[in-house]
């Protein structure tokens, strides 16, 4: 069977996924999970995916991977060549303390704001097959770790051109995602407090994998 992405193109996590794809040239399917409808929850994809979330992968063995972590792990074992999460022990260390901090401090700093805050999410303030009540105090909290994501990101960037090592990496795919989903928030880089997180963005969004953003 083909290799098959299970995909939502307005999401910013399966945009890591198709970004990791089209960087490594790797041809697949696509499948378009609906959120906005909520056919995540259905029970066809529930019983694909139990935990309802985006991105799928379904390898052409048949087995299924449902998060960003494992489909990063097994396309770079799988098609090693460009190398995403590293070449030397050093390098791969770095790659992966990076992109589980742009994860820990952005990603989920973001959906902790947007989920905790928007009356679309009322109970579902976290993702998955079960409901969560909101907690207005952390959308406040959440704003306030992204701010000081960008600040992190800004001060890690002077002299740079990549998040992490001498090479653009998966760590840089998170880190791309993270900013652009933050516009939700209505927070991107400043140019005057924050210029080498400016500059480093609109270099990433050179890239041909980068063209097609997220949904507004």
């Amino acid at each position: 069977m083909p290799l098959t992405l299970y995909d939502c193109a307005s999401a910013p996590s399966p945009r890591r996924a198709r970004i990791l794809l089209a960087e490594k040239g790797i041809a697949h399917d696509t499948v378009e999970i609906d959120l906005r409808r909520g056919e995540q929850m259905g029970q066809a994809y529930r019983q694909l995916n139990p935990q309802c979330t985006v991105p799928a992968l379904r390898t052409e063995e048949g087995l299924l991977l449902s998060d960003n972590a494992a489909i990063a792990a097994y396309l770079e074992a799988r098609f090693p060549q460009p190398p995403l999460l590293g070449i030397s022990p050093e390098e791969k260390a770095e790659i992966a303390s990076w992109n589980w901090r742009i994860e820990f401090e952005g990603l989920l700093a973001i959906a902790e704001a947007l989920r905790n805050s928007s009356p679309a999410m009322v109970n579902r303030a976290l993702p998955g097959p079960v409901n969560y009540a909101q907690i207005p105090a952390l959308g406040e909290r959440g704003r306030a770790r992204v701010q000081q994501f960008f600040t992190s990101l800004d001060e890690r960037l002077k002299g740079r051109d990549f998040i992490a090592s001498e090479r653009f990496s998966v760590a840089d795919i998170s880190a791309v995602v993270a900013v652009d989903f933050a516009r939700v928030l209505r927070i991107k880089p400043d140019e005057n407090s924050q210029p080498d997180l400016h500059r480093w963005h609109l270099a990433m969004a050179r890239r041909p994998t980068m063209a097609l953003p997220p949904k507004a």
